[in-house]
C-alpha cells in the first residue's frame, strides 16, 4: 500500500511557475512509475507527465519544454517542476503510483488544484 499526498498547487499569474511535489509513504516507493496527471473542469483526466522506476521522463506534446518531472527515492518524493505556465494548464493535478508485474498496483493522491489566471 502506498500513500501519496501533494502540495505545492495554488494561483499564478501566466508565464509565472509552480513546484509541485507528491510525498509517498509505504513500501517499494523506488519500483513504481510515478506520474502527475490533471483535470479540468468539464475534461477527462490526461497524464501529464511521467517517470519510470529508472529515472526516464516522459511529457505531453503540451507541457514538452515547460515542464520537467523528477524524482528522488532516497526522500520517496516525486516533483513537477512547471514554468512559463498558461491558462490551460489550470486543473487538479494528480499523483500517481504505478507498479505493473502479474498484477498491476496503482495508487492515486487526493489532488492540489493549479489556477493559472490574471
Amino acid at each position: 500500500q502506498v500513500q501519496l499526498v501533494e502540495s505545492g498547487g495554488g494561483l499564478v499569474q501566466p508565464g509565472g511557475s509552480l513546484r509541485l511535489s507528491c510525498a509517498a509513504s509505504g513500501r517499494g516507493f523506488s519500483v513504481y512509475a510515478m506520474g502527475w496527471y490533471r483535470q479540468a473542469p468539464g475534461k477527462q483526466r490526461e497524464l501529464v507527465a511521467v517517470i519510470s522506476s529508472g529515472g526516464s521522463p516522459n511529457y505531453v506534446d503540451s507541457v514538452e519544454g515547460r515542464f520537467t518531472i523528477s524524482r528522488d527515492n532516497a526522500k520517496n518524493a516525486v516533483y513537477l517542476q512547471m514554468n512559463n505556465l498558461k491558462l490551460e494548464d489550470t486543473a487538479v493535478y494528480y499523483c500517481n503510483a504505478r507498479y505493473v508485474t502479474t498484477r498491476k498496483y496503482e495508487y492515486w493522491g487526493q489532488g492540489t488544484q493549479v489556477t493559472v489566471s490574471s
